[in-house]
């Protein structure tokens, strides 16, 4: 196999990690840097589906306290400002702005969860909840009514960016990245699993055997799918699968706050400021009945999310004034929860060694559930659950170590870019300010030698050049003006009309044999 892996032991690698989403990326990082050979295989893009199709938000998950969720709560409390410290051009504080006017809920229970967010666990930097009156705050402005609100904080995240940071730290630990590569089927063999992969893309390499220690099943959506492909594999973990769909619509608001707004059925949905110009406004929840794939919103959801907005803010806004909407399917622990709102969002790990007998030692683990927040510390769970078939790999590690570009304090964003634009004084400080937040002191690997914009090569549109389109290529896998304009970066609501058949067409002509 033509991988950076070295065969030893008789298999061409330790662990075989299936998935190219969050906690895929996550775990094949953190194995990585405990020495372990890794292979990692997306049958898609980085971030494909599910993880780049969230809210965008590193949260505690306030609403999950109103269903008992506090494990989860906490944990993710305790992640939140350890990730934004590991990625701060990439993740960073977010207020939000909690209407009482239409809340299902009293105040006073309300006003209970904040303190109990609050005060869980992991707040340190980030400032607590404070109560305001929207008719004296610049707060309110836009709103439709004017009374109480509380304010709390959570973060931002880029979301599908987080992944390939994830992905990029791995590959520069040792680990194989595998992009547009799918597992064919997989089988217990010689105390190890043998795997057959497909590349999907002209650069992906065919089919191709691989032998590894062990297999970690991290497919999101199409973690039952790989099981079925698994002779004699545990069927006894259900994943439910549920919706989500977001739509982005013109600025609603001034100001950098977000809101966080209670419909009268309970559900929540977030008004999120949104690359400069729009406001994101999401999500809803809803079970998916058919087999895996790519989702779109349904005209129902739309109008769910516009009543919403209609709810609230004074502005109208129309079907035709939405520029962009998205959707995503949640792999789910299937809880048997009554509804898709009350599924949990914790995870499980299901650990299979296989039938007794020499493959005994072969192990499967298989990942249900999970939030992008408590991604990092499910990998560690991960790899605990695999410390018996890899007594030799390091301890953990993660929890203090920065991710590709965030080597900056949080708090130095500003200095970060300060540095950028002295050194490189040819170029507009706001092309600067947008390949700081997402490259962070990468950005200067990108940038190298520049001495003028005429050296970034051509153009494409809001700022997207040819360099950056290479840097793309060569150090996170991007391969579709998809992967460009929607995932590595948001550009695809800024460029004009057409830009994408032309980064299509750059694309294909840098990846075309010598």
């Amino acid at each position: 196999m033509a991988s950076g892996n070295e065969t030893r032991d008789g298999f061409d690698t330790d662990i075989l990690v299936v998935g190219g989403g969050i906690n895929g990326a996550g775990i094949a990082r953190d194995a990585a840097g405990r020495g372990l050979r890794v292979t990692l295989v997306e049958q898609d893009d980085l971030a494909a589906h599910t993880s780049s199709a969230s809210t965008k938000l590193i949260h505690g998950g306030l609403r999950y306290l109103e269903y008992g969720e506090v494990r989860l709560v906490r944990e993710a409390l305790i992640e939140r400002e350890r990730l934004w410290a590991m990625a701060p051009h990439i993740i960073w504080p977010l207020r939000f702005v909690l209407p009482q006017t239409n809340s299902p809920r009293p105040a006073w229970m309300v006003r209970a969860g904040l303190f109990l967010y609050d005060h869980l666990g992991g707040r340190e930097r980030l400032p607590a909840t404070e109560t305001i009156r929207l008719a004296n705050d610049p707060r309110g402005d836009g709103l439709r009514q004017r009374g109480r609100a509380f304010v709390y904080s959570d973060c931002w995240v880029e979301d599908s960016r987080l992944v390939v940071l994830n992905a990029r730290d791995a590959a520069d630990r040792g680990a194989t990245v595998l992009t547009r590569t799918r597992l064919v089927d997989a089988a217990r063999a010689g105390g190890g699993w043998r795997a057959t992969l497909l590349g999907v893309s002209a650069d992906a390499g065919g089919e191709r055997t691989l032998t590894a220690r062990a297999l970690v099943n991290a497919a999101g959506p199409w973690v039952a799918d790989i099981l079925s492909r698994v002779p004699h594999a545990r069927d006894d973990r259900g994943v439910r699968l549920v919706k989500g769909s977001h739509i982005v619509v013109p600025r609603l608001y001034a100001g950098d706050h977000a809101f966080m707004l209670q419909n009268p059925d309970r559900r929540i949905v977030f008004a999120i400021p949104y690359e400069g110009a729009f406001t994101l406004v999401g999500t809803t929840d809803e079970a998916w009945e058919g087999a895996p794939g790519r989702a779109a919103i349904a005209p129902h959801e739309t109008d769910y999310l516009l009543e919403t907005i209609a709810r609230y803010f004074e502005a109208p806004v129309t079907r035709e004034q939405i520029v962009w909407s998205y959707a995503g399917i949640r792999p789910l622990y299937d809880d048997k929860a009554a509804s898709a709102s009350a599924v949990t969002r914790d995870y499980v790990l299901d650990l299979d060694r296989g039938p007794a007998g020499a493959n005994e030692n072969a192990p499967m683990l298989s990942i249900f559930g999970g939030k992008i927040t408590t991604y990092r510390k499910l990998a560690e769970h991960a790899m605990a659950e695999l410390a018996e078939t890899f007594p030799d790999a390091g301890s953990a590690w993660t929890a203090g170590a920065t991710l590709p570009g965030g080597d900056f304090p949080p708090e130095g964003f500003e200095p970060l870019l300060d540095s950028l634009t002295r050194d490189y004084p040819a170029l507009d400080r706001a092309l600067l300010r947008r390949l700081a937040r997402a490259y962070g002191t990468k950005a200067r690997v990108l940038l190298g030698t520049v001495r003028s914009a005429a050296d970034l090569g051509e153009e494409f549109g809001a700022g997207l050049t040819a360099r950056e389109l290479d840097y793309l290529i060569a150090d996170e896998w991007a391969r579709t003006a998809e992967d460009v304009l929607f995932r590595r970066s948001k550009l695809g609501l800024h460029v004009p009309p057409g830009t994408a058949d032309r980064v299509d067409a750059y694309l294909a002509r840098a990846l075309a044999p010598a």
